[in-house]
């Protein structure tokens, strides 16, 4: 195969090929492993030329998937190498943690992440030493990779089970749920975890951090390219910051940025010095700087945008915050030291939301996004809500040379539409509740129509009797008092048998569960209030409908088989714990009862379903 590879010009043209059509730079990969991995794919797909392989790349787009796939080896397991991660954990962490002050936000940037495993095995650890609440409170995970499918996946934090193998059993109880065939990861420390596509090449890197883990990276770069990146990994790190790198990484013995803390497992700490910058501003292998169609002077555009009334910040195309306005200055805390500083460094790149992921994208697209209603927090009780437009500033060949990013203050209308919601949903509360109490009514008023008229033919019954009785003696008048009597113990019961009705309709509206009972054919003959409320539907709207029809916040699918056994007999009782959402879209767990209907001859007219919330009892 290697004899029939096509010159090293088609190869580098193939290179830039991929660059161009998929931002994916691997001019820095040592090119035997990457000629290496490209050949598995054109054999693969039956080609033998590099310039044969890239016309398969321009018909088939789908292509580049694989070859991804294959050229960024997603090598990674939880915990690997468990000697490494217990030194890091025994020596490392608490020594960390102690320089913190137990205050400091702690960083943690975890380069070439793959599908996760990487920051989900330090976010364990430091979970450990910290506790889950503290943790929550000031840890953030970056995981950036150039594999964008292998993000995706990291995000969902799923995994088979042979992927958790290497999980110690109390880590896996206490930090992953059990999901069918899956183990999903914790929820809350899943969310100080942020994923991210950064090229550790070409992108700026990631400041202030505290520990820096780039394991079994820099060993498939040529020389010359770890020259570049090894700078971007010292600058990243605080002044007492830790790498963690892989165990076949040799790089670092000799450098004059790093001494090794435990060389055996390659962690090292940083050797502060002097950093080293472009008059870019930008580290190691940067774009030349673009002279061509210069912004406006500074003084001028920062005069016009203070005057709108708009925060407004300008960031150019090497990732430099280039302009910000009096608003943006007083919402957002950005000083004029600023200006001219790493966007990434600032605290609003990632807060109310990581910006830089949508700036990347106006750049490559050249399209405006706009990022409505995000959370920003000025203080513990202060809360603002932002709308963020993105917009491309242009030259007149087309090209984007900066990103407008204007934040506008939306807080009263949220409020308004929150106000609005809550106004609504009382309205519809008090209109069910209002439905609800009159057709209970026209109820008890049929009811009554229905005894009045019973009573009415009584006494005519009793008048005849008595017209009869009067022809008689003595034994017809004590007769009539007998009947009169009867007649007032029928009132009495009937009065008795109106109130036990209404007590029992009563006492199935105020119970704390959901009653539905199913006739023979599996029709919805009750609904009582409980279910109206927690579901959204009325009684009216469900009596009568068959349940395989009912669509509700919860897979009422699941309880087919327990009405099975009961029709059938072979169970009494059948009891269910299902997961949903209510009608307002809460999570909601409910423990669903299924037992018979029976007559008073033990003949199955039904089933009865009783529905109990234990959401807040599940743990």
């Amino acid at each position: 195969m290697a004899q029939k590879l096509a010159s090293d010009s088609e190869f580098e043209a193939l290179l830039q090929y991929i660059q161009q059509s998929r931002g994916m730079d691997f001019r820095g990969y040592k090119r035997t492993s990457l000629k290496r991995r490209i050949a598995l794919r054109m054999e693969a797909v039956n080609v033998t030329q590099f310039s044969e392989y890239q016309a398969n790349l321009e018909a088939d787009p789908s292509e580049f998937e694989n070859l991804l796939n294959t050229v960024l080896i997603n090598v990674t397991s939880f915990f690997r190498d468990p000697e490494a991660w217990d030194v890091l954990k025994r020596d490392v962490l608490p020594e960390l943690l102690k320089k913190a002050d137990g205050q400091r936000p702690i960083r943690v940037w975890s380069v070439g992440c793959a599908s996760g495993e990487e920051p989900y095995s330090i976010a364990m650890l430091l979970a450990e030493e910290m506790g889950i609440p503290d943790f929550c409170r000031r840890v953030k995970i970056y995981a950036t990779d150039l594999d964008e499918e292998a993000l995706k996946s990291a995000r969902l934090a799923t995994y088979l089970p042979r992927e958790v193998e290497n999980v110690p059993s109390p880590f896996l109880d206490k930090y992953f749920e059990r999901t069918n065939n899956h183990y999903v990861f914790e929820r809350e420390l899943r969310k100080c975890v942020i994923f991210g596509r950064h090229n550790i090449v070409r992108d700026a890197p990631i400041s202030r951090i505290d520990l820096l883990i780039c394991r079994n990276l820099l060993i498939y770069l040529e020389a010359e390219t770890q020259a570049v990146v090894l700078p971007r990994l010292h600058y990243a790190l605080n002044s007492e910051g830790c790498l963690f790198l892989g165990k076949a990484e040799t790089q670092l013995a000799r450098s004059p940025l790093f001494r090794p803390v435990e060389m055996k497992h390659r962690i090292f700490t940083k050797i502060a010095q002097e950093p080293r910058r472009h008059i870019t501003g930008r580290f190691g292998m940067g774009r030349d700087l673009r002279i061509d169609a210069p912004l406006p002077s500074p003084a001028l555009l920062e005069a016009a945008l203070d005057q709108g009334g708009t925060a407004v910040l300008i960031v150019d195309e090497d990732g430099a915050v280039a302009l910000a306005n009096t608003p943006a200055r007083e919402l957002l805390g950005v000083g004029p030291a600023d200006v001219g500083r790493p966007f990434q460094d600032l605290p609003i790149s990632y807060r109310p939301m990581e910006l830089r992921g949508p700036i990347e994208e106006v750049f490559l697209s050249r399209r405006s996004i706009k990022l409505e209603d995000q959370e920003y927090r000025l203080t513990q009780n202060e809360v603002l809500r932002l709308t963020i437009d993105v917009r491309p500033l242009q030259r007149p060949d087309g090209s984007v040379h900066a990103v407008l990013l204007s934040f506008t203050d939306s807080t009263a209308l949220h409020v308004l539409h929150r106000e609005l919601e809550a106004a609504q949903e009382n309205l519809e509360n008090t209109i069910e509740e209002l439905q609800s109490a009159n057709e209970e009514l026209e109820t008890t008023n049929e009811e009554l129509q229905s005894t009045n008229e019973e009573l009415e033919t009584t006494v005519e019954e009793l008048q005849s009797t008595n017209e009869e009785l009067e022809t008689l003696n003595e034994e017809a008048r004590s007769s009539n008092e007998e009947m009169e009597s009867i007649n007032e113990e029928l009132r009495v019961q009937a009065d008795q048998a109106a109130s036990y009705r209404l007590y029992l309709e009563s006492v199935l509206r105020s119970m704390n569960g959901g009653i539905t009972v199913l006739n023979q054919a599996r029709e919805i003959r009750s609904w009582n209030r409980w279910m109206e409320k927690t579901w959204g539907l009325r009684n009216e709207e469900v009596v009568g409908i068959n349940i395989d029809r009912l669509e509700i916040g919860l897979p009422v699918d699941a309880l087919f088989d327990g009405i099975a056994e009961i029709e059938s007999n072979r169970a009494e009782q059948v009891e269910k714990v299902l997961e949903g959402m209510d009608r307002r879209g809460r999570p909601i767990v409910c423990r669903v009862v299924v037992s018979g209907l029976l007559s008073e001859n033990s003949e199955h007219l039904g089933c009865v379903l009783l529905f109990q919330d234990i959401t807040e009892d599940k743990p």
